[in-house]
């Protein structure tokens, strides 16, 4: 087989040009015209085999390269024609070096199509797992999204129902501090001895109403109430129960303003730096109407 790697002999139709001196033949100019037309061609150069290994040989181009090349067109064809035998004679050899190699691949190939129809059902199977995977994860998604809504819910009730506690209990302190709800007898002589320790340390001489401390203190603790109620739902029954305790908180503070802004005004001068604590009361409670009433009534 090594032996037909080499460039292939040349047809028998050109043994008479093979016993010319050299290839590239050369004629003297004094005798070119004793020759006869009918003078066998020089034998050209063997066609290099290297050339029709090529990855992109063409025929065509091939043969139109070869516009000097001295051979006849039936020689060109023998020689093309010997070396396709060749050529079969080589493959025909490695047919028979590898006919066991040859066989085992038949034997391989045999029965492809079943594993590839096992192949492609495996494929459809793992096709049909990722869609159960797909619609679990989908269905998964849902879910958490919707326990992530309730979560917010849950947490935005919990932080609701802290504010409510949280004005429950102011609430509950400033009616302690006007006396609204009812103490036991023990809790209430506490808290009138505790008010009149308070009162004894103002400078309230002559005064029988609160003292601006006290009002001042209830009224700004009542408008902050007021406005911690405002970011709640109105519509609960704790909502109805807190607007009428804040409600009766207000009218208390109201009343006990008027009492102490027509003592003050009857103090006169003593009473003046009083009655314009009172009136600023008012502004804080939002009741600016309710101080001119009063004023009026003094």
């Amino acid at each position: 087989m090594a032996a037909h790697a080499t460039d292939l002999a040349p047809p028998a139709s050109s043994a008479l040009a093979r016993n010319s001196p050299s290839p590239a033949f050369n004629l003297s100019s004094d005798d070119s015209s004793d020759f006869d037309d009918d003078a066998p061609l020089p034998f050209p150069e063997a066609l290099p085999r290297s050339d029709f290994l090529a990855a992109d040989f063409q025929p065509a181009a091939y043969l139109s390269a070869l516009p000097h090349r001295h051979q006849t067109l039936e020689d060109l064809r023998s020689d093309l024609r010997d070396r396709s035998a060749a050529i079969s004679s080589e493959l025909l050899e490695l047919v028979n070096s590898n006919y066991t190699a040859f066989l085992s691949l038949g034997n391989e190939l045999r029965g492809g199509d079943e594993k590839v129809e096992d192949v492609r059902v495996a494929l459809m199977g793992f096709r049909r797992a990722v869609e159960e995977v797909k619609t679990r994860v989908t269905t998964r998604k849902d879910e958490t999204s919707a326990l992530n809504t309730e979560l917010r819910d849950v947490r935005a009730a919990v932080e609701q129902g802290r504010k409510m506690l949280e004005v429950s209990e102011r609430l509950s302190s400033l009616e302690e501090r006007l006396a609204l709800d009812s103490l036991p007898a023990s809790a209430e002589k506490e808290w009138d001895d505790e008010s009149d320790e308070e009162e004894e340390n103002e400078d309230d001489e002559g005064f029988l109403g609160s003292s601006p401390v006290k009002l001042l203190a209830s009224a700004q603790e009542c408008s902050r109430i007021m406005a911690s109620t405002s970011t709640l739902p109105h519509d609960t029954p704790w909502a109805i129960k807190t607007e009428e305790r804040l409600a009766k908180c207000q009218n208390t503070l109201l009343l006990d303003l008027s009492n102490a802004l027509k003592e003050a005004k009857k103090a006169g001068i003593k009473g003046q730096d009083r009655v314009l604590k009172y009136l600023a009361m008012y502004r804080v409670l939002g009741a600016e109407a309710a101080a001119v009433k009063a004023l009026r009534g003094a």
